[in-house]
């Protein structure tokens, strides 16, 4: 699962790094310690009509809420989708035929628990070279059925998707999300592409190398929100 990440670019990095063209990204500012319900940079691409897709930078609420949900909170954790399930849920499956996303980080963190004393130590997971991870992700809008204009209520949410661990980061937990390598990014996003189990599986075995070549390091505990919680405990 990844329930915490940080991202530290500021909104002028993602927006050459994903090469946006569009969307409300005025209030982003970096994080160390993002949570589930807070605000997340998503990457996406909308198209009109027969126009060519647009790519955009958005901030999102981190827990995915079907557009049929009657409130802005799902039973259910929704921050992250199980790889091999999103396709046939009913809360994902919508955004995997249409509304696929980028979810920008500079890392994640994972808790490893010893098997014997059964304690938990945080982890920091982040590429190698230092640059940014796109994890696969999936989205939503949803419209507050108290809003009463055409324009209010809309609320953008955002799951990560997760996949079985790769091998070189199973003795730290049995999940991690699908960061994405630049080749996947257009096919992942674009609109015009109908989605399904197969292209997520595609998205998953794409990501292998990426997973594969991620370092990590324990770190102190995670509360807060500053540069030190991704820096190695001391």
């Amino acid at each position: 699962m990844c329930g915490r990440f940080a991202l530290d670019a500021r909104t002028d990095d993602l927006i050459r790094e994903f090469v946006v063209a569009g969307g409300d990204y005025q209030d982003w500012t970096p994080s160390w310690n993002i949570k589930p319900t807070q605000p997340v940079a998503v990457i996406l691409e909308t198209a009109k009509g027969e126009a060519k897709p647009l790519r955009r930078l958005e901030q999102a609420r981190w827990g995915l809420v079907p557009s049929w949900s009657e409130e802005l909170k799902t039973k259910f954790p929704s921050f992250n989708a199980r790889s091999e399930t999103a396709a046939e849920k009913a809360s994902f499956k919508a955004s995997v035929k249409s509304k696929r996303a980028l979810i920008p980080a500079t890392g994640y963190f994972e808790w490893q628990t010893d098997p014997d004393s059964g304690v938990k130590t945080p982890h920091f997971i982040r590429p190698k070279d230092g640059e940014l991870m796109a994890m696969a992700g999936l989205y939503t809008w949803w419209k507050d059925p108290a809003a009463t204009g055409d324009d209010d209520g809309w609320h953008l949410t955002a799951t990560i998707l997760t996949s079985d661990a790769v091998h070189t980061l199973e003795h730290i937990h049995d999940r991690n999300p699908v960061p994405l390598p630049h080749s996947f990014w257009d096919v992942w996003l674009d609109p015009t592409v109908v989605g399904d189990q197969a292209l997520v599986d595609e998205a998953v075995r794409a990501a292998l190398p990426v997973a594969e070549d991620l370092e990590w390091h324990p770190v102190g505990k995670v509360t807060g929100d500053s540069p030190a919680l991704i820096q190695p405990a001391q």
